[in-house]
């Protein structure tokens, strides 16, 4: 007994050597150029609050956004909020970055509008932190003036409530970008949402479309509704506010466009929403 005993433990004793050790933990990855961009100092600290309710990285991973990309954002406006990632993230990783920004053969374009056009590429003219930041042509007469099937993303950030409002533009402008992007190529949409079944004609005015008006509009042009998100979704937002859905942060608005603020208006129950509920969704090109 005392031999066989000896024997077993001897046994146990050599299996419990040969038994390899625990697998440890795998390392972190390294930052990548989307973190980077998102996390990037020139990211002003206002900026940088907002992500809370934009949820940057996760949108774009959603969306698909990939090294080496040809990214077009539409109509983004000076200081845009997008392009301090998009651009960043396209120098890092090799890609281009392309504003569709006022169509300056327009024969109705302003010379504010040519100012604005003009300052938007003025502030991103560190190539170091932005490379190339390009703008071209973006309008109803000139449509998107980049080449049939040249891009790989695009991006419309709030502003189908613009287009929603004037007859046949939501239809040209989803057109062209069927055109523009590359089979496989995505259109990234995010836009403040109203209840499904609600009338555009009536939301539209206060900023907020519903998405089956998005969605419609896409699939007129060609493309292919991929998935939808509720990542950017905020149940708090009523879309009941006094000033549509500018009274809400950012832009807080506390009287009619055009008037002077109010300084008795109460910010608080707007503040306590946040930003607005929104849709993100992607479209595919096939």
């Amino acid at each position: 007994m005392r031999i066989l005993a000896a024997t077993l433990l001897a046994l146990i004793s050599a299996s419990c050597a040969a038994t390899p050790p625990a697998p440890t933990a795998p390392a972190v990855a390294a930052s990548s150029p989307l973190a980077e961009a998102v996390n990037g100092a020139w990211r002003s600290a206002e900026d940088r609050a907002r992500d809370r309710y934009r949820h940057p990285q996760q949108a774009l991973d959603f969306w698909g956004l990939r090294p080496g990309m040809t990214i077009v954002e539409i109509s983004p406006g000076a200081g845009s909020w997008w392009t301090k990632i998009l651009a960043p993230y396209a120098h890092a990783s090799n890609g281009r970055y392309v504003a569709g920004y006022v169509d300056l053969g327009a024969a109705n374009v302003t010379e504010a509008a040519r100012n604005t056009r003009a300052a938007f590429l003025a502030e991103y003219t560190d190539a170091a932190t932005y490379g190339q930041v390009e703008a071209v042509n973006f309008g109803m007469a000139s449509g998107l003036a980049l080449p049939d099937a040249s891009a790989d993303f695009i991006l419309v950030a709030r502003a189908y409530h613009n287009w929603a409002r004037s007859e046949g533009v939501t239809d040209r402008f989803m057109a062209e970008f069927a055109r523009v992007l590359k089979p496989g190529g995505v259109l990234a949409v995010e836009q403040h949402r109203a209840p499904e079944g609600a009338d555009v004609t009536i939301t539209a005015p206060t900023g907020y479309v519903p998405e089956a008006y998005v969605i419609a509009a896409a699939e007129r042009a060609g493309l292919r509704l991929a998935a939808r998100s509720e990542i950017n979704a905020n149940p708090a937002d009523d879309r009941d506010h006094p000033f549509g859905v500018w009274t809400l942060p950012p832009v807080r608005r506390s009287a009619p466009q055009g008037q002077p603020a109010d300084p008795n208006f109460d910010h608080a129950p707007y503040d306590a929403i946040g930003e607005s509920d929104r849709m993100t969704l992607r479209f595919v090109k096939p």
